[in-house]
Protein backbone atom coordinates (compact mmCIF):
# COMPACT_ATOMS: atom_id res chain seq x y z
CA UNK A 1 0.00 0.00 0.00
CA UNK A 2 1.42 3.40 -0.99
CA UNK A 3 2.23 5.62 1.99
CA UNK A 4 1.95 9.39 1.46
CA UNK A 5 3.35 12.24 3.53
CA UNK A 6 0.30 14.42 3.83
CA UNK A 7 1.47 16.92 6.43
CA UNK A 8 4.70 18.04 8.09
CA UNK A 9 5.42 20.46 10.89
CA UNK A 10 8.51 21.79 12.62
CA UNK A 11 9.19 24.52 15.15
CA UNK A 12 12.36 26.66 15.25
CA UNK A 13 15.19 24.83 16.99
CA UNK A 14 16.70 26.50 20.04
CA UNK A 15 19.56 26.28 22.51
CA UNK A 16 18.97 24.45 25.80
CA UNK A 17 17.31 26.79 28.22
CA UNK A 18 15.87 28.96 25.46
CA UNK A 19 13.01 26.69 24.39
CA UNK A 20 9.55 25.86 25.65
CA UNK A 21 9.12 22.62 27.60
CA UNK A 22 9.11 19.31 25.75
CA UNK A 23 5.34 18.84 25.79
CA UNK A 24 4.71 22.35 24.47
CA UNK A 25 7.23 21.85 21.66
CA UNK A 26 5.74 18.46 20.79
CA UNK A 27 2.19 19.77 20.76
CA UNK A 28 3.18 22.74 18.60
CA UNK A 29 4.91 20.54 16.02
CA UNK A 30 1.96 18.14 15.93
CA UNK A 31 -0.51 20.98 15.37
CA UNK A 32 1.60 22.33 12.51
CA UNK A 33 1.69 18.94 10.80
CA UNK A 34 -2.07 18.53 11.21
CA UNK A 35 -2.65 22.01 9.83
CA UNK A 36 -0.41 21.27 6.86
CA UNK A 37 -2.32 18.06 6.19
CA UNK A 38 -5.71 19.75 6.61
CA UNK A 39 -6.77 17.22 9.23
CA UNK A 40 -8.15 17.34 12.76
CA UNK A 41 -6.44 15.34 15.48
CA UNK A 42 -9.61 13.28 15.80
CA UNK A 43 -8.81 11.70 12.42
CA UNK A 44 -5.43 10.37 13.59
CA UNK A 45 -5.72 6.63 14.26
CA UNK A 46 -2.33 5.95 15.83
CA UNK A 47 0.65 8.00 17.01
CA UNK A 48 4.32 7.16 17.43
CA UNK A 49 6.22 9.66 19.56
CA UNK A 50 10.00 9.79 19.85
CA UNK A 51 12.26 11.33 22.49
CA UNK A 52 15.44 10.23 24.26
CA UNK A 53 15.72 12.31 27.41
CA UNK A 54 12.47 12.00 29.31
CA UNK A 55 10.36 9.77 31.49
CA UNK A 56 7.93 7.22 30.13
CA UNK A 57 4.72 8.46 28.44
CA UNK A 58 6.07 11.89 27.57
CA UNK A 59 4.34 11.26 24.25
CA UNK A 60 0.98 11.24 25.98
CA UNK A 61 1.86 14.41 27.88
CA UNK A 62 2.57 16.19 24.60
CA UNK A 63 -0.35 14.88 22.57
CA UNK A 64 -2.92 15.31 25.34
CA UNK A 65 -2.41 19.05 24.72
CA UNK A 66 -3.68 18.45 21.16
CA UNK A 67 -6.48 16.01 21.91
CA UNK A 68 -7.51 13.04 24.00
CA UNK A 69 -9.13 10.58 21.65
CA UNK A 70 -8.07 7.27 23.17
CA UNK A 71 -5.88 6.25 20.24
CA UNK A 72 -2.73 4.13 20.67
CA UNK A 73 0.25 6.35 21.48
CA UNK A 74 3.55 4.47 21.33
CA UNK A 75 6.63 6.06 22.90
CA UNK A 76 9.87 5.45 20.98
CA UNK A 77 13.53 5.72 22.07
CA UNK A 78 16.26 4.66 19.63
CA UNK A 79 18.98 7.16 20.47
CA UNK A 80 19.70 9.67 17.69
CA UNK A 81 17.59 7.72 15.17
CA UNK A 82 14.51 8.03 17.40
CA UNK A 83 12.56 10.39 15.12
CA UNK A 84 13.02 8.25 12.04
CA UNK A 85 12.20 5.14 14.06
CA UNK A 86 8.84 6.74 14.88
CA UNK A 87 8.47 7.44 11.15
CA UNK A 88 9.41 3.83 10.35
CA UNK A 89 6.73 2.49 12.69
CA UNK A 90 4.09 4.91 11.37
CA UNK A 91 4.85 3.85 7.79
CA UNK A 92 4.66 0.17 8.74
CA UNK A 93 1.26 0.68 10.34
CA UNK A 94 -0.11 2.10 7.09
CA UNK A 95 1.72 -0.26 4.72
CA UNK A 96 0.39 -3.25 6.66
CA UNK A 97 -3.19 -2.01 6.47
CA UNK A 98 -3.46 -1.58 10.25
CA UNK A 99 -4.22 2.14 9.90
CA UNK A 100 -4.86 4.80 7.27
CA UNK A 101 -3.80 7.97 9.09
CA UNK A 102 -0.89 8.01 11.54
CA UNK A 103 1.09 10.74 13.29
CA UNK A 104 4.85 10.50 13.82
CA UNK A 105 6.12 13.06 16.33
CA UNK A 106 9.55 13.75 17.81
CA UNK A 107 10.82 16.26 20.33
CA UNK A 108 13.71 16.81 22.71
CA UNK A 109 14.38 19.11 25.65
CA UNK A 110 18.15 18.86 26.06
CA UNK A 111 20.66 20.09 28.60
CA UNK A 112 23.83 22.00 27.73
CA UNK A 113 27.06 20.11 27.17
CA UNK A 114 28.15 16.78 25.74
CA UNK A 115 25.89 13.73 25.71
CA UNK A 116 26.29 11.28 28.56
CA UNK A 117 24.61 8.45 30.43
CA UNK A 118 21.69 9.20 32.74
CA UNK A 119 21.48 5.88 34.59
CA UNK A 120 24.84 5.14 36.22
CA UNK A 121 23.76 2.26 38.49
CA UNK A 122 23.61 -0.38 35.69
CA UNK A 123 25.55 -1.50 32.61
CA UNK A 124 25.51 1.16 29.88
CA UNK A 125 24.45 0.25 26.33
CA UNK A 126 27.75 1.76 25.15
CA UNK A 127 30.04 -0.45 27.24
CA UNK A 128 30.97 -2.58 24.21
CA UNK A 129 31.51 0.52 22.07
CA UNK A 130 33.74 2.03 24.74
CA UNK A 131 35.83 -1.12 25.01
CA UNK A 132 36.56 -1.07 21.26
CA UNK A 133 37.24 2.67 21.31
CA UNK A 134 39.61 2.31 24.26
CA UNK A 135 41.59 -0.24 22.28
CA UNK A 136 41.60 1.63 18.95
CA UNK A 137 41.97 5.31 19.91
CA UNK A 138 42.29 5.70 23.66
CA UNK A 139 41.48 9.32 24.63
CA UNK A 140 39.36 8.30 27.68
CA UNK A 141 38.93 11.91 28.80
CA UNK A 142 37.22 12.96 25.55
CA UNK A 143 33.37 13.01 25.73
CA UNK A 144 31.61 9.88 24.49
CA UNK A 145 30.19 10.90 21.09
CA UNK A 146 33.17 13.06 20.19
CA UNK A 147 35.50 10.15 20.84
CA UNK A 148 33.49 7.79 18.64
CA UNK A 149 33.07 10.06 15.65
CA UNK A 150 36.41 11.79 16.00
CA UNK A 151 37.96 8.34 16.05
CA UNK A 152 36.06 7.43 12.90
CA UNK A 153 37.25 10.61 11.19
CA UNK A 154 40.82 9.81 12.24
CA UNK A 155 40.40 6.33 10.77
CA UNK A 156 39.37 7.85 7.43
CA UNK A 157 42.30 10.27 7.55
CA UNK A 158 44.77 7.46 8.14
CA UNK A 159 43.24 5.13 5.56
CA UNK A 160 42.72 7.59 2.72
CA UNK A 161 44.87 10.62 3.57
CA UNK A 162 41.84 12.84 4.17
CA UNK A 163 42.75 16.32 5.38
CA UNK A 164 41.27 18.10 8.37
CA UNK A 165 40.44 20.99 6.04
CA UNK A 166 38.01 18.73 4.18
CA UNK A 167 35.88 18.37 7.29
CA UNK A 168 36.03 22.14 7.64
CA UNK A 169 34.67 22.50 4.10
CA UNK A 170 31.68 20.34 5.09
CA UNK A 171 30.95 22.51 8.13
CA UNK A 172 31.24 25.68 6.09
CA UNK A 173 28.85 24.24 3.50
CA UNK A 174 26.34 23.45 6.27
CA UNK A 175 26.41 27.06 7.41
CA UNK A 176 25.77 28.38 3.90
CA UNK A 177 22.74 26.13 3.58
CA UNK A 178 21.39 27.00 7.05
CA UNK A 179 21.58 30.71 6.29
CA UNK A 180 18.44 30.15 4.18
CA UNK A 181 16.59 28.13 6.84
CA UNK A 182 14.55 30.25 9.27
CA UNK A 183 14.07 27.22 11.55
CA UNK A 184 17.79 26.49 11.99
CA UNK A 185 19.59 27.17 15.26
CA UNK A 186 22.75 28.61 13.69
CA UNK A 187 22.25 30.78 10.61
CA UNK A 188 25.58 32.58 10.62
CA UNK A 189 27.79 31.71 7.65
CA UNK A 190 31.25 30.51 8.65
CA UNK A 191 34.19 29.97 6.31
CA UNK A 192 36.54 27.01 6.12
CA UNK A 193 39.12 29.21 7.85
CA UNK A 194 36.66 30.02 10.66
CA UNK A 195 36.12 26.31 11.25
CA UNK A 196 39.84 25.57 11.25
CA UNK A 197 40.53 28.44 13.65
CA UNK A 198 37.88 27.34 16.15
CA UNK A 199 39.18 25.79 19.38
CA UNK A 200 40.60 22.30 18.91
CA UNK A 201 38.69 19.74 20.95
CA UNK A 202 40.88 16.91 19.62
CA UNK A 203 44.15 18.26 18.22
CA UNK A 204 44.56 17.41 14.55
CA UNK A 205 41.23 15.59 14.46
CA UNK A 206 38.36 17.98 15.28
CA UNK A 207 37.59 21.60 16.07
CA UNK A 208 34.58 22.72 18.06
CA UNK A 209 32.66 23.85 14.98
CA UNK A 210 32.85 20.35 13.49
CA UNK A 211 30.45 19.05 16.17
CA UNK A 212 26.69 19.62 16.25
CA UNK A 213 25.26 21.50 19.24
CA UNK A 214 22.82 20.18 21.87
CA UNK A 215 19.43 21.48 20.76
CA UNK A 216 15.79 21.62 21.75
CA UNK A 217 12.94 21.32 19.26
CA UNK A 218 10.10 19.34 17.77
CA UNK A 219 8.97 18.05 14.38
CA UNK A 220 6.15 15.87 13.09
CA UNK A 221 4.68 14.17 10.03
CA UNK A 222 1.22 12.90 9.17
CA UNK A 223 1.34 9.77 7.03
CA UNK A 224 -1.73 8.49 5.21
CA UNK A 225 -2.60 5.71 2.82
CA UNK A 226 -3.17 6.70 -0.79
CA UNK A 227 -6.77 5.55 -0.45
CA UNK A 228 -7.36 7.80 2.56
CA UNK A 229 -5.74 10.74 0.77
CA UNK A 230 -8.01 10.29 -2.23
CA UNK A 231 -11.11 9.97 -0.07
CA UNK A 232 -10.30 13.17 1.86
CA UNK A 233 -8.69 15.07 -1.03
CA UNK A 234 -5.46 15.44 0.95
CA UNK A 235 -1.94 16.27 -0.18
CA UNK A 236 -0.42 13.11 -1.66
CA UNK A 237 2.34 14.48 -3.84
CA UNK A 238 5.15 13.01 -1.73
CA UNK A 239 5.29 9.34 -0.87
CA UNK A 240 7.72 6.97 0.83
CA UNK A 241 8.86 4.63 -1.91
CA UNK A 242 11.22 2.53 0.23
CA UNK A 243 12.52 2.39 3.79
CA UNK A 244 14.82 0.17 5.84
CA UNK A 245 16.03 -0.03 9.41
CA UNK A 246 19.20 -1.90 10.35
CA UNK A 247 21.06 -2.67 13.56
CA UNK A 248 24.62 -3.74 14.25
CA UNK A 249 26.26 -6.96 13.12
CA UNK A 250 29.37 -8.56 14.68
CA UNK A 251 31.65 -6.58 12.33
CA UNK A 252 30.78 -3.41 14.24
CA UNK A 253 32.94 -4.65 17.10
CA UNK A 254 35.19 -7.21 15.41
CA UNK A 255 36.53 -5.22 12.46
CA UNK A 256 38.98 -3.01 14.33
CA UNK A 257 37.66 -0.04 12.34
CA UNK A 258 36.18 3.01 14.04
CA UNK A 259 34.18 3.87 10.90
CA UNK A 260 32.35 0.59 11.23
CA UNK A 261 31.90 1.10 14.97
CA UNK A 262 29.95 4.31 14.30
CA UNK A 263 27.53 2.79 11.81
CA UNK A 264 29.11 2.62 8.36
CA UNK A 265 27.91 -0.96 7.85
CA UNK A 266 24.42 -0.23 9.17
CA UNK A 267 24.08 2.73 6.82
CA UNK A 268 25.39 0.82 3.80
CA UNK A 269 23.12 -2.15 4.42
CA UNK A 270 20.04 0.04 4.93
CA UNK A 271 20.80 2.12 1.84
CA UNK A 272 21.39 -0.96 -0.31
CA UNK A 273 18.03 -2.39 0.80
CA UNK A 274 16.28 0.87 -0.05
CA UNK A 275 17.92 1.10 -3.48
CA UNK A 276 16.85 -2.46 -4.30
CA UNK A 277 13.29 -1.94 -3.06
CA UNK A 278 12.85 1.36 -4.90
CA UNK A 279 14.65 0.33 -8.07
CA UNK A 280 16.50 3.66 -7.83
CA UNK A 281 20.22 3.87 -7.11
CA UNK A 282 22.32 6.67 -5.66
CA UNK A 283 22.77 8.23 -9.11
CA UNK A 284 19.02 8.89 -9.19
CA UNK A 285 18.90 10.96 -6.00
CA UNK A 286 18.49 14.74 -6.17
CA UNK A 287 18.68 15.73 -2.51
CA UNK A 288 19.79 14.08 0.73
CA UNK A 289 19.34 14.83 4.41
CA UNK A 290 21.93 12.75 6.26
CA UNK A 291 23.09 12.41 9.84
CA UNK A 292 25.92 14.93 10.19
CA UNK A 293 26.23 14.89 13.97
CA UNK A 294 29.89 15.62 13.23
CA UNK A 295 31.43 16.81 9.98
CA UNK A 296 33.43 13.58 10.10
CA UNK A 297 30.27 11.49 9.99
CA UNK A 298 28.88 13.39 7.01
CA UNK A 299 32.00 12.57 5.00
CA UNK A 300 31.94 8.90 5.99
CA UNK A 301 28.23 8.67 5.19
CA UNK A 302 28.74 9.88 1.60
CA UNK A 303 30.60 6.64 1.01
CA UNK A 304 28.23 4.42 3.02
CA UNK A 305 25.25 5.68 0.99
CA UNK A 306 27.11 5.17 -2.30
CA UNK A 307 27.07 8.84 -3.21
CA UNK A 308 30.74 8.44 -4.05
CA UNK A 309 33.17 5.49 -4.03
CA UNK A 310 34.82 4.37 -0.80
CA UNK A 311 37.86 6.59 -0.39
CA UNK A 312 36.35 9.15 -2.77
CA UNK A 313 34.64 11.41 -0.23
CA UNK A 314 37.39 14.03 -0.10
CA UNK A 315 37.24 14.50 -3.88
CA UNK A 316 33.44 14.57 -3.66
CA UNK A 317 33.66 17.47 -1.19
CA UNK A 318 36.46 19.36 -2.92
CA UNK A 319 34.66 19.13 -6.29
CA UNK A 320 31.53 20.67 -4.73
CA UNK A 321 29.43 17.60 -5.52
CA UNK A 322 27.72 17.81 -2.11
CA UNK A 323 26.03 21.18 -2.66
CA UNK A 324 24.03 23.25 -5.15
CA UNK A 325 25.39 22.86 -8.65
CA UNK A 326 27.03 19.52 -7.81
CA UNK A 327 25.89 15.92 -8.07
CA UNK A 328 23.54 15.80 -5.07
CA UNK A 329 22.64 18.53 -2.57
CA UNK A 330 23.31 17.23 0.93
CA UNK A 331 21.62 18.75 3.97
CA UNK A 332 20.02 21.80 2.36
CA UNK A 333 18.47 22.45 5.78
CA UNK A 334 21.92 23.05 7.26
CA UNK A 335 21.91 19.58 8.78
CA UNK A 336 22.55 18.76 12.39
CA UNK A 337 25.70 20.87 12.33
CA UNK A 338 23.83 24.15 11.76
CA UNK A 339 20.13 23.37 12.06
CA UNK A 340 20.72 21.61 15.38
CA UNK A 341 20.18 18.12 16.74
CA UNK A 342 17.29 17.65 19.21
CA UNK A 343 17.66 13.88 19.23
CA UNK A 344 14.04 12.76 19.11
CA UNK A 345 13.07 15.40 16.56
CA UNK A 346 15.96 15.06 14.12
CA UNK A 347 14.59 12.29 11.91
CA UNK A 348 11.27 14.07 11.52
CA UNK A 349 12.98 17.40 10.85
CA UNK A 350 14.76 15.62 7.98
CA UNK A 351 11.36 14.40 6.74
CA UNK A 352 10.04 17.98 6.98
CA UNK A 353 12.88 19.32 4.84
CA UNK A 354 12.69 16.64 2.18
CA UNK A 355 8.91 16.87 1.92
CA UNK A 356 9.18 20.59 1.19
CA UNK A 357 11.99 19.96 -1.29
CA UNK A 358 9.84 17.48 -3.23
CA UNK A 359 6.81 19.75 -3.07
CA UNK A 360 8.92 22.60 -4.45
CA UNK A 361 8.16 24.75 -1.41
CA UNK A 362 11.62 25.01 0.19
CA UNK A 363 11.97 28.66 -0.90
CA UNK A 364 15.61 29.84 -0.94
CA UNK A 365 16.80 26.32 -0.13
CA UNK A 366 14.96 24.74 -3.05
CA UNK A 367 16.89 22.15 -5.04
CA UNK A 368 15.82 22.74 -8.64
CA UNK A 369 13.76 19.92 -10.10
CA UNK A 370 14.00 17.68 -7.02
CA UNK A 371 12.02 14.48 -7.57
CA UNK A 372 13.83 11.85 -5.47
CA UNK A 373 15.10 12.39 -1.92
CA UNK A 374 17.02 10.20 0.53
CA UNK A 375 17.04 10.43 4.32
CA UNK A 376 19.68 8.87 6.60
CA UNK A 377 19.30 8.96 10.39
CA UNK A 378 21.75 7.13 12.64
CA UNK A 379 21.67 6.23 16.31
CA UNK A 380 24.57 4.47 17.98
CA UNK A 381 23.80 1.50 20.12
CA UNK A 382 22.62 1.06 17.37
CA UNK A 383 20.00 1.67 14.70
CA UNK A 384 20.03 3.28 11.27
CA UNK A 385 16.99 4.26 9.22
CA UNK A 386 17.23 5.12 5.53
CA UNK A 387 14.12 6.39 3.73
CA UNK A 388 13.56 7.26 0.08
CA UNK A 389 10.84 9.70 -0.93
CA UNK A 390 9.54 10.43 -4.41
CA UNK A 391 7.39 13.18 -5.83
CA UNK A 392 4.28 12.00 -7.66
Amino acid sequence: MKVCVSGVGMIPFAKPGASASYHEMGAAAARLALEDAGLAYEEIQQAYVGYVYGDSTCGQKALYQVGMTGIPIVNVNNNCSTGSTALFLARQAIASGAADCVLALGFEQMSPGALGSVFRDRPAPFDDFDAVTDRLVGMPDVPLALRYFGGAGLSHMKKYGTKLETFAKIRAKASRHAANNPLALFRKVVSEEDVMNAPMIWPGVMTRLMACPPTCGGAAAVLVSERFAQQRDLKAGVHIVAQAMTTDRPGTFDSGDMMRLVGFDMAKEAADKVYREAGIGPDGIDVVELHDCFAQNELITYEALGLCPEGGAEKFVCDGDNTYGGKVVTNPSGGLLSKGHPLGATGLAQCYELTHQLRGTAQERQVAGARVALQHNLGLGGACVVTMYCAQ
